[in-house]
């Protein structure tokens, strides 16, 4: 067998790891089903040390199946974990209870103890990485619960946890709308966002919300700002605004990049720019209109899903369908694409949701498939990934020169204790 030697184990202080015979491997970078390969995974941190081909014969007769270090998934086909680039932990889906009323009827302590089990239905449901866009009225409850979900001991499974705090919005274009009095922020103090308003203003909340531990800054550089016209002019009331300027959103942008933190913008209608981050929702249009002067890396994610939850006969669903076709048949589109189903809005664990509807819509197979798990990981790792300096970061990991336990972002200690539980053995090998 051509498994490496145990120093990648020796260099994160490991003198024993976990081994995952795999019939097949899905390999996101060549999008390339691969035979035969075992996977080594740290007993200390639960990462992935090293992946080495290995012949079947030989391991029929040395490799002891009965020792729990040793996971027989010979006769399977082992995928990567899963990123989920826009979900929301501390909702459910609408079709039980809606946004409005999540927001001002649930306690924070309900929707916290929801969270922890949507943060294990994830995890179940193969996504190891999830970037939360906003906790729609929980305030700082997603930092305080990243908290609770990484590092070497954390107290509940999940999967890694990348945070964006509260969205920022203009005044007036978002919700919870008081009914009593239209021209409250809010109803009884309770908010979905955080209001922001010239340029002061929006570099003052991008400095506190990464002060406070945001790993992304969220923005709706276009909303449903009429909202309150439905009665009057549902046409109206349906039609998405541009929110901030294009000062403003600069100044967001350049603002969140000194500090190290990428942007993720939704945007339904328009073009936006956004630098090194990301935007989603229908449109992958250039994204460099009302030129900002920030032409950089854009990824988009489609979040079809929510069009298709909430009613696949609408027009909304029939446009969103209609612009991810077209975009995966240009030959010059020049975006990238990553998966996330604003999951949240639907049940949690039904994540894949997105992938499938990606397929169903003419996407390649593997080509989803790599939306959906190196495509998603490089849209929702650092900065600190990027650049330069994240290419010689990548060489030391792809080289096994870097101490594997601090690598990674937001990493979780939660795999090791999965993998040596009989259930989760019993799980695989079904």
């Amino acid at each position: 067998m051509q498994i490496s030697s145990g120093d990648e184990a020796s260099k994160c202080g490991d003198a024993m790891h976990t081994k995952i015979y795999a019939g097949t491997l899905f390999d996101s970078e060549k999008c390339e089903l691969i035979k035969h390969r075992v996977i080594s995974v740290s007993a200390k941190s639960g990462l992935i040390l090293d992946v080495q081909p290995y012949s079947p014969g030989e391991v029929d007769a040395s490799v002891d199946f009965s020792d729990a270090r040793n996971i027989d998934l010979r006769s399977k086909t082992v995928l990567p974990g899963f990123v989920d680039c826009h979900v929301h932990f501390f909702l459910h889906p609408y079709s039980e209870t809606s946004w409005e009323d999540q927001n001002t009827r649930e306690s924070l302590v309900e929707r916290t103890i929801r969270a922890t089990v949507h943060a294990r239905e994830t995890l179940m449901a193969g996504y190891t990485a999830v970037r939360d866009l906003g906790t729609e009225g929980a305030g700082d409850a997603d930092v305080l619960f990243r908290k609770c979900v990484s590092g070497p001991n954390p107290l509940i499974p999940g999967p890694r946890y990348f945070c964006a705090n509260r969205a920022i919005v203009t005044t007036g274009s978002y919700g919870p709308r008081n009914r009593l009095y239209p021209n409250r922020a809010g109803v009884e103090g309770k908010t979905g966002a955080e209001a922001a308003d010239g340029v002061d203003e929006c570099i003052k909340v991008v400095r506190r919300q990464v002060g406070a531990g945001a790993d992304w800054i969220k923005l709706y550089a276009d909303y449903r700002f009429r909202a309150e016209m439905t009665q009057v002019s549902p046409q109206t009331a349906s039609e998405s605004l541009d929110t901030f300027n294009t000062d403003e959103l600069h100044a967001i942008v350049q603002t969140a990049h000194k500090l190290g933190v990428k942007v993720a913008a939704h945007t339904d209608e328009h073009g936006h720019s956004v630098g090194e981050s990301s935007f989603f929702r229908r449109s992958p249009d250039d994204y460099v209109a009302r030129d900002t002067g920030i032409r950089q890396p854009t990824v988009w994610i489609p979040t079809l899903s929510v069009y298709y939850t909430l009613g696949k006969d609408t027009p909304m669903w029939k446009q969103a369908a209609s612009t991810f076709t077209r975009a995966i048949k240009a030959s010059d589109l020049n975006v990238k694409i990553a998966c996330g189903g604003d999951t949240g809005t639907f049940a949690h664990g039904d994540n894949s949701l997105e992938m499938k509807l990606m397929v169903h819509l003419g996407a390649d197979w593997k080509t989803v498939l790599r939306w959906g798990t190196l495509g998603g990981w490089e849209c929702i790792r650092s900065m600190r990934w990027e650049g330069q300096k994240g290419k010689e970061r990548l060489a030391k990991i792809h080289e096994l020169r870097e101490d594997a336990r601090v690598v990674g972002d937001n990493e979780t200690g939660i795999l090791r204790r999965i993998l040596s539980a009989p259930w989760i053995r019993e799980a695989l090998s079904s």
